[in-house]
């Protein structure tokens, strides 16, 4: 049992969760939680670590899921303090993982969608947003409404911010994401392959539920203080709008880029 805050692996461990350039360099990342845990991929999972207190719990009460899962691994057993000072939460549940990073490929991605007969392809494109809950939330609302992916400019808050990861409850391991240099020239991408790119936006906009999901569709969007930029949004199809009633603006981005996924699952369940 690792008892020491001092020790390595406990520092390597506290840079991982801590340090998204430690992440990229080492294409690693920390989920935590039993939850988390169980629905992590296999051939992701790198490191287990326990807390001694979670050791002698799931011993004792009737987890047959999450005893076999851990045995499967090897697994380091961390002392309940130390396992705190690693834990980016407040009420640590007792197990993280390292796991390795997921490789996706955007234009074999695209293609691969784009020749499936039965489902035209949703995506959904974010331009710098910074709020780690809004990010972890269209991936979640994503997956509910069954979307191909996210594509996400290298501006966008970390994907494997602990919070981020949090927020998906599980939808980072099945929601494919792409992170780009250039959201123009991915945006550009989709529309020479045949997909409607939809920007939200104020600006000469109809209303979100006027044009037609049912076919190859990309939702545009824009960072929560600034929107989008506007040599980005120049580049959709078309702008759209969801009109507020009352004195309200605008949603957040992740409610507004839930009312549109959401819209477009609608019109497809009707198709």
């Amino acid at each position: 049992m690792i008892s020491s805050t001092a020790n390595s692996k406990v520092k390597r461990l506290t840079a991982l969760v801590q340090k998204a350039k430690m992440r990229r360099e080492e294409q690693l990342f920390v989920v935590e939680g039993v939850r988390m845990f169980r629905e992590a991929p296999d051939e992701w999972i790198r490191e287990v670590y326990v807390s001694e207190s979670f050791l002698h719990k799931w011993e004792q009460e009737n987890d047959p899921e999450s005893r076999e899962r851990i045995k499967k691994h090897h697994y380091e057993v961390l002392a309940d303090e130390v396992f705190r000072k690693v834990s980016d939460t407040q009420t640590p549940q007792g197990v993280l993982c390292v796991l390795s990073m997921p490789v996706y490929e955007l234009e074999e991605s695209l293609d691969n969608w784009m020749a499936d007969p039965r489902k035209a392809p949703l995506v959904v494109l974010l331009e710098d947003l910074q709020d780690p809950g809004n990010l972890g939330t269209i991936l979640r609302a994503g997956e509910g409404a069954g979307i191909d992916g996210v594509i996400m400019t290298k501006r966008t808050v970390d994907m494997m911010n602990p919070k981020v990861i949090r927020a998906t409850m599980g939808s980072i391991y099945r929601v494919p994401y792409f992170i780009v240099e250039d959201l123009a020239r991915a945006i550009e991408l989709l529309i020479r392959k045949g997909v409607s790119v939809y920007a939200a936006h104020l600006d000469e906009s109809m209303d979100y539920d006027e044009p037609d999901y049912t076919k190859p569709t990309a939702f545009l969007i824009g960072n929560e203080g600034s929107g989008l930029r506007r040599e980005t949004a120049q580049r959709a199809s078309q702008y759209i709008r969801i009109p507020m009633a009352g004195q309200v603006e605008s949603l957040n981005a992740a409610a507004a880029a839930t009312v549109l996924m959401y819209e477009a699952a609608r019109q497809r369940r009707k198709q």
